[in-house]
């Protein structure tokens, strides 16, 4: 039996529809207080029958915050995959990213040495990689250095890394993978989905960095492959292409058919930028997805990669422009329901 943390969001979902789609046994962890909607409209994308795919999942309610319902759910399972995860760059998270992705992350590698789970796959990230000081391509082995560039949501996924590791030293067996930015549809207005909300609304800046991307199907598929092979207690860069923002965008606004951001925003203009949205959102008491962090990262040259994992799997990942191309597919789609549901 099969058990998936974070089923209910954006990465955790697609890896549900992968693993049921392949005629596994799952069971997904869902809190009380969260639901399946995203994952059935992620299972629609892929499947003629979404439903009947959707109800092969064993559902238990559990949270990772939770070590006595993390026992109860890990219960006769075999391999463990750990998505659930906070995701912001909002300062004003910082505890809950600390609760949730190293604690909670504690408590799962807690509960599958106590339940003698087979193995651990840990979806890290790029953030949790020496990256700062880094000078040529990023891979699993360039040493983190804590700064104070580094984001609080790095922080916290490379000290959830080091739960993992520990629990490799007390004989669990497990993987971690360090995906980039994952493309992919889901929920539009939060994520690396939003991206395409971003620009169909009428994005007008571009700026100068780079960074790594990948389809969230590579990464799904990659995890999967970790586990069912002979790969122990090792960490894996999952990363298709290292693309210019600007090509990013450029490759969307063609997807849309709208026009592509004509304006370079600088390092001084990205910072003006989250500041004026921040007080934005102080009004209005929403959270937008540009801040003093990520303005930073969008004018910096980050490159990373994947030739371990490409070496000892013989994968190859879909082209980021495919992977665009497609998601913007799924993205139209969804507002062309929306708009005719608005004006009937």
């Amino acid at each position: 039996m099969i058990l998936v943390t974070g089923g209910t969001g954006f990465l955790g979902a697609h890896l549900l529809y992968h693993l049921v789609n392949s005629g596994k046994s799952v069971r997904a962890l869902k809190r009380i207080e969260s639901y399946t909607n995203l994952t059935e409209k992620i299972f629609s994308y892929y499947s003629e029958d979404p439903q009947q795919l959707f109800n092969k999942i064993d559902w238990v309610e559990g949270d990772i915050l939770d070590y006595d319902s993390l026992v109860d759910a890990f219960s006769d399972i075999d391999y463990l995959y750990h998505t659930a995860a906070v995701v912001s760059f909002h300062s004003n998270d910082k505890h809950q990213l600390i609760r949730t992705n190293i604690d909670g992350t504690a408590n799962v590698v807690n509960a599958a040495i106590e339940q003698n789970v087979k193995k651990l796959c840990y979806v890290s990230s790029i953030g949790a990689l020496g990256r700062e000081d880094a000078t040529g391509l990023v891979n699993e082995e360039t040493p983190y250095r804590p700064s104070s560039k580094s984001s609080v949501y790095g922080k916290s996924k490379y000290e959830a890394e080091r739960e993992v590791w520990r629990g490799m030293a007390e004989g669990l067996d497990a993987v971690i993978v360090n995906p980039s930015i994952i493309v992919g549809p889901g929920e539009w207005r939060q994520g690396s989905s939003q991206m395409f909300q971003t620009m169909w609304n009428g994005l007008k800046f571009y700026t100068s960095g780079t960074n790594g991307f990948i389809d969230v199907n590579d990464v799904a598929n990659a995890m999967i492959v970790l586990m069912e092979g002979e790969y122990s207690n090792e960490r894996f860069v999952l990363s298709s292409e290292n693309v210019g923002y600007k090509q990013f965008f450029e490759w969307m606004a063609d997807a849309m058919g709208i026009a592509r951001p004509k304006y370079k925003a600088g390092p001084i203009l990205s910072n003006i930028g989250s500041i004026a949205l921040k007080i934005k959102g102080l009004v209005s008491g929403s959270n937008h997805t540009i801040t003093r962090e990520t303005a930073r990262t969008a004018n910096q040259k980050y490159q990373y990669s994947s030739g371990k994992f490409l070496k000892a799997t013989r994968m190859s990942f879909i082209p980021v422009k495919e992977s665009v191309e497609k998601t913007t597919r799924f993205f139209l789609r969804d507002f062309e329901r929306s708009y005719k549901t608005s004006i009937q």
